[in-house]
């Protein structure tokens, strides 16, 4: 039976709600490589409420540091808008901070992994998320307009760099199909410990609502699946309605159902908790995100001649070799079938004279 941890919390007094987790979930991280990954969808005020806040992130490195691991990383890749500016995001939030220099930017250096083919033969996943002996898992208690809930299942959907997010968006077409693509993304590489951020959660149409709500606790366990299953009865939800809770369930990854979970606190459902339509239909109609997702597939890199010095460098780290250098002028050239728009090649220019069009 799986154990769902709430715990009473405000983001000044986070320590004990966090080390609480710890008790509960006892992960061996002596001598081990550890990677957090907070939620951080873009750039923002922590006080939006669309990241994790920094309190938490602070808290849970304080606790990982204490237990004398081998090395400590702190990192995630943002949304569709940021085209990987992964620094900037977690300066601006505050996330960068409560790191206490541990932050890494783990977007330029992906590794090509096989995935569903229905969707893509192959995606990049974040180098970092695949070496590290144990991943812990900080996600926001928040409604999103495709999954309806994203959660502990949806946070790993951040281990996928640059555009790659985007592509899988498009290609799933429908919110059931993208349910399914989350958590084929989040079987590759599943993390061992999950901390909610639930002191302030979000309502209405997430990821990035103006709706906050005054929750006041933090979540924690060791199974995404039964994690969100809380989740989704706090929202006033059916954990069985959700399509990616069936599809975990039907591929091993843990059960949604009430009767399996043992929560260890008060689970309340929040009264009038506001969520977006089940089928998904608040972002997958939406044309102003649709237009987006279509702009942030079409992009590809292109050098700025003025900038470019011919090192070589974006050739040498585009992980599908999508690259080479064109012998008339010493640029690089982007062959645009074979290019997946995860800006490798930008993000380690060293003179930045990648730009994207």
């Amino acid at each position: 039976m799986a154990r769902v941890m709430i715990e009473p919390a405000g983001y000044g007094e986070v320590d004990r709600a966090v080390r609480r987790a710890f008790e509960l979930f006892s992960v061996d991280l002596a001598g081990k490589n550890v990677l957090i990954k907070p939620n951080v969808l873009r750039s923002s005020k922590a006080e939006e409420g669309i990241v994790t806040h920094p309190a938490v992130l602070s808290a849970v490195v304080r606790q990982v540091e204490s237990q004398k691991p081998a090395s400590i990383v702190v990192g995630d890749n943002p949304g569709l808008h940021n085209y990987g500016d992964n620094q900037a995001c977690f300066a601006e939030t505050g996330l960068m901070a409560a790191a206490g220099g541990y932050y890494e930017n783990i977007g330029d250096d992906p590794v090509q992994m096989s995935f569903n083919p229905h969707f893509m033969p192959t995606v990049g996943v974040s180098r970092q998320v695949l070496d590290a002996d144990v991943v812990i898992s900080l996600p926001k208690f928040k409604t999103h307009g495709l999954t309806v809930v994203t959660g502990a299942v949806k946070n790993s959907y951040g281990i996928l760099p640059g555009a790659i997010k985007a592509r899988i968006h498009k290609a799933a077409g429908s919110p059931e199909r993208f349910h399914e693509a989350v958590v084929d993304v989040f079987a590759m590489r599943v993390p061992e410990l999950f901390i909610v951020d639930a002191v302030v959660g979000m309502e209405g149409n997430g990821p990035a609502s103006p709706d906050l709500r005054d929750i006041g606790c933090i979540l924690a366990g060791d199974n995404a699946v039964a994690v969100d299953s809380v989740i989704a009865q706090m929202m006033g939800l059916d954990p069985a309605r959700l399509r990616f809770l069936q599809y975990a369930k039907e591929k091993g990854l843990g059960d949604f159902d009430p009767e399996t979970i043992e929560v260890s606190g008060n689970l309340e459902t929040i009264p009038d908790f506001k969520v977006p339509p089940l089928g998904g239909e608040a972002l997958l109609h939406n044309e102003s995100i649709q237009d987006l997702i279509t702009r942030r597939t079409e992009v590809r890199p292109r050098p700025d001649p003025e900038l470019c010095t011919g090192c070589g460098t974006c050739v040498e780290q585009c992980p599908v070799s999508a690259l080479s250098m064109d012998d008339t002028d010493n640029l690089p050239m982007v062959d645009e079938e074979t290019c997946i728009a995860c800006f490798c090649c930008q993000e380690m220019c060293p003179e930045k004279a990648i730009q994207l069009a």
